[in-house]
This record gives C-alpha cells, structure tokens and sequence, in this order.
C-alpha cells in the first residue's frame, strides 16, 4: 500500500482522490491552506451575492471523507524535498509520500501596474480572495473599477451590482472579450452588459492604480488615454496563471506551468500535475498546452487515478467545450470556434431580434464538415454536439436535424424554424425544415 498525497483540494485533486480510493486501497492524504473541505469554485460569487452560504457549496457532506478513508489536512506547504518525499508544512510539521500529486491550481494575473497592491485591489480566484472582496466593499464603497473583458470580468461586475456599487469595466478590445468571441457574439454580449448599468469601456486601458489619502488603499486608476476614475475597489480580471511558486529552485521541469507528459508525468518519478498549474508539453490534438477549466481539471483527476493504480492511461479530453454566464445570458462553446476564422473554415451566425439569443456554427469549406458551435441564450445538448462533430456531421445535416440539440425547458421558445430559414436565405440549397415534436403539454397547450 502507497501513501499518495495530493496537494490541492480543487475539483481535480478531489477527483483524483476519489477515483485512487475507487481502485485500491492507498492510503490518501489530501493538503490544502485554502479551506479544509473541497467546494464549488465556481460558486464563490454566489456567497457574495447572498445566493448560497459556503456550506451550500461542498458537494459532498463532510462524513464523505472518513467514510472513503480520505485524509484531509489544512495547511500551507512551505517546501518539497523531492529526493527525500517529504512535504514540510508551517508549523515545520512534515508529511512523507509515496507518490505525489501536484493540483495546487492558479493565481489572479497581474502586470507591474503601480498601486497593484494597495488595499481594495485584488483578482478573485481563492476562497480568500473572497473573504477579502467581502472585506473591501462593505464600508461607503461606491463605485469598483474592474480590469478586463473575460469571464472573471463579467463575474465581478455582477457581483458588486448585486450590492448596488456602480461598475466601470475597462476593456482593451473593440468588443468584450473579443480575443475569443466573433464580433458578433462580443457586440450582443457588450450590449447586454451595457443595460444592465455596467458603464463598460471599449478600447481602454489600465495605466496605475492612485491611492487614496491615506496613501494605503485605492483611491482611482488612471487609464492609457489619461482619464482618472475616481473608484475604492479595483477588480483585476485579466486572466490567471500556473501557481508554481512552490517550484522554484527545485529540480521539477516548469515553463509557465509545470511541464508534463501525456501520462501527466514530471519531470520526476513519482511525481505528477494536474489541474489549472499544468502545462503539457505536446498538448492533445486541437487543445491548449495549458487549459484551466473545470472540466478538464476532472479528467485529469480520473485518468492520474488510473495510471497510479496500474492502468497507464494517457490524457484524452476529447472535443473542446466551455459554459459561462454572462449576467442573464447563458453561453456555451463546443470545438473549435476561433478567432479570427481560420482560411479552411466558413460560418453560419443567426441572432435573435431580441439580441440575446444567437447561434454560430462553424464548418470546412471543403466538405461542409460541422467543427464547431456558439450558443448564446439557447441550450445545446452536450452529447448530440459533441457526437456530430466526431463524426464530422455536414452543416445540412446538423440544420436538418437542429431539433435533437435543443435542450431549453418546457414552454421556451424554440428557434430552429428561424434558424434554417435565415440559413436558406443565403444559401442556394435550401434545408428541409424539420418538426418540431411537442411533448405532451406542448400540444396540449397549443
């Protein structure tokens, strides 16, 4: 029997140990400083929000780990003597192992702003990220100043919204998050959050941060163009990084992550990464070397699990996909929607009068060959995209069939009719509109 220690209780060190323990009988010692119990991180906005308490947000009640004989111990890790196994911890308290996972996750980016460590500045990431929000915008806050048009971003707009604190969110592109979406879908996401009072700044970014009076805390930024913004809170939102300051002169193999294999391997034996602080060194066909998104994380949890007990498996994601929300509108992304559009590539974009529903679908010029979808506002079903582009379904096929990936709930608006008509309108051959099969109440409200 090994002893495996996990450092970090995130969603792919948790599964990691949950999957160890389903296919043996090592002894399992998880290690994280953050919170003693694996949570949703996901969900912290929702705390802030008074949506949830933090005890809403463990996915598993607290019994679950001594039942599944899985150690936890909260604590921060100090150092890792990699020739001799052994983690010390503070408190100069130190725990040995056989084998060692490396799921200690990311950190909030930041860019040599001045004033970037004030009080009232900071990124949101870490369950102490918000305790520290919570503590930074509660006395006479009026006005928070957040950096960058990612999903961080957007997260800490609503946030701080819900707590009726005026938001400028400066964004350094023609459109939010406009290196990942097509114009369009970055112009309706702009829009939609623009009426929500968001006072959002196209083409505009961040040269200092001022302090206040005090000279302690944040008083306003002033922005590349010379503008001052008088604000007490700075959201930073601009992306995060591979943790690896843990790494630094030890003999583990780091880039900006820690440089694995497709096994998740190190450099070192008996040594593994997975999760946000993971790079991989020839990363899987049509994927990033570096990927830090839940799912992925979970994956990574699953097949270390099966290597370590004798199964060597290497690291298959399989079709890319992602899911965000956007305030009120619900976002989700499946292969390979790139911007700009590739030469091979061509694309069919319907949008809603509304302008908060749209629907892209990406396909080979060559053999029409569907290879990736963005839903706006509209449910996809997960299997039926992911199936269709495996097999490279053709664009006809999959508006032909339009009505197997809806997946809204009863009584939402179904769009599949005005989406192929919009596609016939532009295209020589029309598409066979397909009927849409009502369910029960469906018809009978009719």
């Amino acid at each position: 029997m090994k002893h495996i220690v996990i450092l970090g209780n995130g969603i792919s060190g948790i599964t990691a140990a949950r999957h160890i323990r389903m296919l043996s009988d090592h002894r399992i010692t998880v290690i994280s400083g953050e919170t003693e119990h694996f949570f949703s991180r996901t969900a912290l906005m929702y705390i802030y929000m008074g949506h949830m308490k933090y005890e809403h947000t463990k996915p598993y009640e607290d019994y679950f780990w001594p039942k599944n004989r899985i150690e936890l111990k909260k604590a921060w890790v100090k150092q890792i003597d990699f020739e001799q196994k052994t983690l010390l911890l503070e408190g100069e308290e130190s725990v040995g192992y056989d084998v060692l996972i490396l799921a200690v996750g990311s950190e909030p980016n930041k860019f040599d702003w001045s004033g970037q460590d004030l009080d009232g500045v900071q990124g949101l990431y870490s369950y102490q990220d918000l305790e520290k929000l919570e503590s930074s915008t509660t006395a006479g806050i009026r006005r928070g100043v957040i950096v960058g048009g990612g999903l961080i971003g957007v997260e800490l707009a609503e946030m701080l919204l819900s707590r009726d604190i005026q938001v400028t969110l400066l964004v350094r592109d023609d459109g939010y998050w406009g290196s990942v979406l097509p114009a369009e879908e970055s112009a309706l996401v702009t829009n939609h959050i623009r009426t929500h009072g968001v006072d959002l700044r196209l083409n505009t970014e961040l040269a200092e941060i001022k302090p206040d009076g005090t000279g302690k805390r944040v008083g306003s930024i002033l922005t590349k163009g010379g503008e001052q913004i008088n604000c007490e809170f700075v959201g930073l939102g601009v992306g995060v990084h591979p943790f690896i300051e843990l790494l630094q002169e030890t003999s583990v193999e780091t880039d900006k992550g820690i440089l694995i294999n497709e096994f998740l391997e190190t450099s070192l034996p008996d040594v593994y990464a997975i999760g946000d602080c993971a790079q991989h060194r020839q990363p899987p066909a049509g994927r990033k070397a570096i990927e830090q998104i839940w799912y992925t994380g979970r994956i990574m949890g699953e097949t270390v699990a099966r290597t370590i007990c004798g199964d060597r498996t290497p690291y298959t994601p399989g079709v890319f996909f992602n899911s965000a929300k956007f305030i009120d509108i619900e976002y989700q992304t499946y292969g390979q929607i790139t911007v700009p559009l590739e030469e091979d590539t061509d694309t069919f974009y319907w949008e809603h009068s509304n302008g908060q529903t749209a629907l892209r679908i990406n396909y080979l010029k060559e053999t029409g060959a569907v290879i990736g979808f963005n839903a706006l506002g509209l449910r996809l079903r997960h299997e039926v995209c992911d199936r269709w582009i495996k097999n490279e379904r053709s664009i006809r096929y999959v508006l032909e069939h339009l009505k197997e990936v809806h997946f809204d709930p009863e009584f939402f608006q179904r769009h599949e009719d005005a989406i192929v008509q919009s596609y016939n309108s532009t295209h020589s051959e029309p598409v066979r509109k397909q009927e849409v099969r009502k369910s029960f109440l469906g018809r009978l409200f009719t």
